[in-house]
């Protein structure tokens, strides 16, 4: 860990609450520079991660409300934010490394802590459980799941449309554009924040948090494009439910109980794809709250954007459940 923590240092003891969040880097394993926002405070250690293609500034609503009772740090994944890229391709079992290096640097053991993801980071999450962490949350990362998964619809036809959603994700991820068109971006990001109901700032900060330069002066919103396409990869590999039914520790599932709103040049069947999956997705996570006593499941009355829609209500979803995994 590169920086200092705060005025005081919550080894030393209680955070004060006119304490500011510290910026930091830690190290990987294989050298890889790791961003890490410090928010300090007493109590059981949280470590916060954020979905693909974003950064952790997207937790800044909810990390100071989890501060009052937790010790929390966040971080950007590998790729992402202001973390370096490494010259391994993205994985999960790189990701959920660089989670436990980023817990060592703070002095506290993979057993000790809570990690909270939202969206693929929520994934990495559930996957630090097999790493030894106490407890995880996984708010509303899910991926594109399985044929099987999509109620009423025919599982060739699924897999056909997946393949189709997976190749628009790949030419979109790490796209390069002129310097001039950033602002058409954060354009998008003030309409977003409009249709949410959200502070504008909070999009706009984890879209320059986010930028990238190629060597030609374009600009890209990180991760680039090989290693957006190499955690593209990943998730449509990882079997979640898989890995649900065979945990041992305490597991927390969210999920966003409201749509999305339409994102422009996405293929018109796409919604319709997104609903069949929305009831396959809350018809499984159902099932599995009755048969694994280890995994508690919630609904939260947002979508996918939970964090920054329902930052108190997060922070206290989360709050309950790290004091009952005691």
């Amino acid at each position: 860990m590169t920086e200092g923590m705060t005025e005081e240092s919550p080894r030393e003891g209680r955070r004060e609450t006119t304490q500011v969040a510290v910026e930091g880097v830690c190290v990987a394993g294989d050298g890889v520079s790791l961003a890490v926002r410090d928010y300090g405070g007493d109590g059981p250690t949280v470590l916060l991660l954020h979905g693909a293609g974003r950064t952790l500034a997207d937790w800044e609503p909810v990390a100071p409300l989890l501060a009052v009772r937790h010790r929390v740090v966040a971080m950007d994944l590998r790729a992402h934010g202001r973390s370096g890229d490494g010259t391994r391709p993205w994985t999960f079992e790189t990701a959920t490394g660089d989670a436990a290096a980023v817990l060592d640097s703070y002095g506290t053991a993979m057993a000790d802590a809570v990690v909270v993801g939202h969206s693929m980071g929520g994934m990495v999450a559930a996957l630090c459980l097999e790493r030894g962490a106490r407890a995880a949350v996984n708010l509303d990362g899910h991926g594109m799941g399985r044929p099987e998964q999509y109620v009423g619809l025919d599982a060739g036809y699924v897999t056909q449309r997946l393949a189709e959603a997976r190749k628009f994700a790949d030419e979109a991820g790490g796209r390069p554009f002129p310097a001039e068109a950033l602002a058409g971006v954060l354009g998008y990001q003030a309409s977003m924040a409009g249709q949410l109901g959200i502070a504008y700032a909070l999009l706009e900060a984890g879209v320059r948090r986010s930028l990238g330069e190629t060597p030609d002066g374009q600009l890209f919103l990180r991760p680039g494009r090989e290693r957006a396409r190499e955690a593209q990869e990943a998730m449509a590999g990882l079997d979640l439910f898989a890995l649900y039914r065979r945990i041992t520790r305490p597991l927390l599932i969210a999920r966003a109980l409201r749509p999305n709103p339409p994102v422009p040049g996405v293929p018109p069947w796409f919604d319709a794809l997104m609903a069949a999956y929305t009831e396959g997705l809350r018809r499984d996570l159902d099932e599995l709250a009755r048969t694994q006593e280890r995994v508690t499941v919630a609904g939260v009355d947002a979508t996918h954007a939970m964090l920054l829609e329902r930052p108190a209500e997060i922070a206290a979803l989360v709050t309950r459940f790290v004091a009952a995994s005691a």
